[in-house]
């Protein structure tokens, strides 16, 4: 008997991830059907898509026997999906900069990024400055960035390996500035951009030196 490939194990992790979308919840034993395999394989899967955070269990308790789980797909998951966010956002930048003068749009950006960091405040003021660039990566991550920061003597170096704005930012270049501006005020230090995966860049890369006062 031949082990499954990794194609097949794909195969079936897609079309659990798509009976889940399709239903909202469902059962081992539904997605065993719908992807016609044995409900072990299944709960295989489902333990290998819990560990990445693609899905939320929820516990049903009947009035006899044990409690039963279904499951649901995670925001995380979701973003798997084919999305048109790209497609409507750059339809709204477009009526933005037609019906607004370039420095509303711009306030408009910076509106959104202030937006952010004060939403978050509370949790890196006050902090140590390698504590709140710790934080800041990992805000970079929940907004669609991949970044690492390492520090070299009294100097430290970002950098983005990925940015989700790339399709938008190709016509609308303004988006570049929500990233930079969320480091600057989450660092709260002056920081300069050496690439930008916007102009072909493999990644964009920032360079920065800690407050005066919190300078070891």
């Amino acid at each position: 008997m031949k082990s499954g490939t990794s194609n097949d194990k794909h195969n079936t992790r897609d079309v659990i991830l798509d009976a889940i979308k399709a239903t909202r919840e469902a059962t081992v034993e539904e997605l065993a059907e719908a992807a016609e395999v044995s409900p072990v394989t299944v709960r295989h899967h489902l333990n290998t898509l819990q560990a990445e955070g693609l899905l939320v269990i929820k516990t049903i308790r009947r009035k006899v026997g044990r409690p039963h789980y279904v499951y649901g797909l995670s925001e995380k998951a979701q973003e798997l999906f084919p999305q048109k966010y790209v497609r409507l956002s750059s339809r709204l930048l477009d009526e933005l900069k037609a019906h607004f003068p370039a420095e509303v749009v711009a306030q408009l950006f910076n509106g959104v990024v202030q937006r952010v960091i004060e939403d978050h405040r509370l949790e890196f003021e006050g902090r140590p400055f390698e504590e709140r660039l710790a934080f800041l990566v990992r805000l970079l991550e929940d907004e669609g960035f991949l970044a690492r920061w390492n520090r070299a003597g009294n100097h430290y170096h970002l950098v983005e390996y990925s940015c989700p704005y790339v399709s938008v930012g190709q016509k609308h270049s303004e988006v570049c500035t929500f990233d930079t501006a969320l480091i600057a005020g989450v660092l709260q230090t002056p920081i300069l951009q050496h690439s930008c995966i916007l102009d072909g860049a493999d990644c964009c890369q920032f360079t920065f030196s800690a407050p005066t006062r919190e300078m070891a």
